[in-house]
């Protein structure tokens, strides 16, 4: 057992796996560090927006913050107001509420049973990682924990490549959209605003502009021009023949013949999203049975499919959105930037169509990186990673989608894991591929507190 533990992360995941530590019944009191990085603790940038147009994309039933209840949510919420279902959508900025209110409930009770806790507000700047024990470096003060993990969530985005250094210093290029979409003010001017990326996030974006700014007319840029999926109103019939579809496709762990079973099934089933919400909870294993020239391939080619179907839109906000199109004030484009430069007039980027070979060029008062959740170790300025990467402490996954890692969490290094240096969320992409949104991320903390605390 892992009597002191220090958690590096105030969001979700740090917040969730904290929890279940103290929730449980030990011997000794435990000696837990948490590292928030300021902010309110719990919500992290996930759920840190207060505005109610953003939209969980998880129905409200499934959205609990223990394994052990995975309706913790919708409990918490039927106590406000019992209309709401379980098959609703609400608002993320509910969703942090609730993290915020359990988080605090968990640490009352746990001050109650003897748990020293300490909450510290700020970044952990560096880490050593030994056989026997981390030593933690913040500021003027070292601390040594049996046992620490990583909770870090996404990392800031970096400015794509072709932005110059002109436009980024003008703050009309915006690589992190959340600050903007706080503090942004109603104003009825005629902007011109370019989104690159059609992900969840770009709606977000969308629909908090479109509202603050009713002139603002909005062009939106991806590879493939396309907006995520919609859920339906109601829940769709689980796929019923989903244990012998996963059956299968343990038997050949081939990328090709997924995709070909997956068809399949979907042609032969009432609704596609049954088939792919069947796949989630398998996810992570059958992405650890694929070679690692698969995994290259899925992500090269089916990756972006597979991102459409499975991080689906409300339907609400599906309807938000289409508006915004019908109405004339967005327009989506398929194709890819080539650099973005300040002029007299604003920002300007240079454009190339899908399937062509001239340049356009789009004008624009302001330009809103939109393009994905950003886990690459090897290329962030995150001051612990970059520390803990330059000294070999810790490894990218071999295609740049977090750290290296066991399917449990250690982290690797050389060809070995660390015995006592976890990870938890969203820096698992590499190894679990399945591992940024709560159901995942509470199983995760279950398993964890597991095997920290055991004997």
């Amino acid at each position: 057992m892992f009597r002191r533990v220090a958690i590096i992360g105030g969001g979700a995941a740090g917040a969730t796996l904290l929890s279940e530590l103290l929730e449980r019944p030990v011997m000794q009191p435990l000696h837990l560090d948490w590292y928030t990085g300021g902010g309110t603790p719990g919500r992290g940038v996930a759920y840190g927006t207060r505005s109610e147009r953003h939209l969980l994309n998880v129905r409200a039933a499934s959205m609990g913050m223990f394994a052990s209840r995975p309706g913790g949510f919708l409990e918490h919420m039927q106590r406000r107001d019992p209309s709401i279902s379980g098959t609703d959508f609400l608002p993320r900025c509910w969703y942090g509420d609730y993290l915020e209110a359990e988080t605090a409930n968990t640490l009352a009770r746990a001050k109650e049973r003897g748990h020293d806790v300490r909450i510290v507000p700020y970044e952990v700047d560096a880490m050593v990682p030994e056989n026997d024990g981390v030593t933690l470096f913040q500021g003027e003060s070292t601390t040594r924990v049996d046992a620490a993990v990583l909770a870090l969530g996404a990392l800031a985005p970096r400015p794509l490549s072709g932005v110059d250094d002109a436009a980024l210093a003008s703050g009309r290029y915006v690589t992190m959209p959340w600050p903007l979409l706080a503090d942004v003010k109603p104003d009825t001017q005629a902007h011109n605003v370019l989104i690159i990326g059609l992900g969840l996030t770009a709606v977000d974006v969308l629909l908090e502009l479109a509202a603050k700014w009713p002139n603002a007319h909005f062009t939106a840029i991806s590879r493939h021009g396309m907006l995520p999926e919609v859920h339906q109103f109601s829940a769709s019939t689980p796929y019923e023949d989903s244990a012998e579809l996963i059956e299968t496709m343990r038997d050949a762990p081939d990328i090709r013949t997924w995709m070909h079973l997956v068809r399949e099934a979907i042609a032969h089933s009432d609704d596609w999203r049954s088939v792919i919400d069947s796949l989630r909870p398998h996810t992570s294993s059958l992405w650890q049975l694929l070679s690692r020239a698969d995994r290259a391939r899925f992500l090269r080619h089916s990756r972006w499919m597979w991102e459409r179907a499975r991080h689906r839109m409300a339907p609400q906000v599906a309807k938000s959105i289409e508006a915004l199109e019908q109405q004339g004030r967005l327009q989506r484009l398929r194709g890819h930037m080539h650099d973005v430069v300040l002029t007299d007039r604003g920002l300007q980027m240079t454009f190339v169509p899908k399937g062509d070979t001239s340049e356009r060029t789009f004008e624009a008062d302001l330009i809103i990186q939109s393009t994905g959740l950003e886990t690459d170790v090897r290329r962030t300025q995150h001051t612990l990673l970059q520390q803990l990467m330059t000294n070999g402490h810790i490894r990218s996954d071999p295609f740049g989608l977090g750290v290296d890692a066991a399917p449990d969490g250690r982290l690797l290094h050389n060809s070995s894991a660390w015995p006592r240096l976890f990870a938890i969320g969203s820096m698992l992409r590499g190894t679990l591929w399945e591992s940024t949104a709560m159901p995942e991320i509470r199983q995760q903390a279950r398993q964890l507190a597991d095997h920290l605390l055991a004997d």
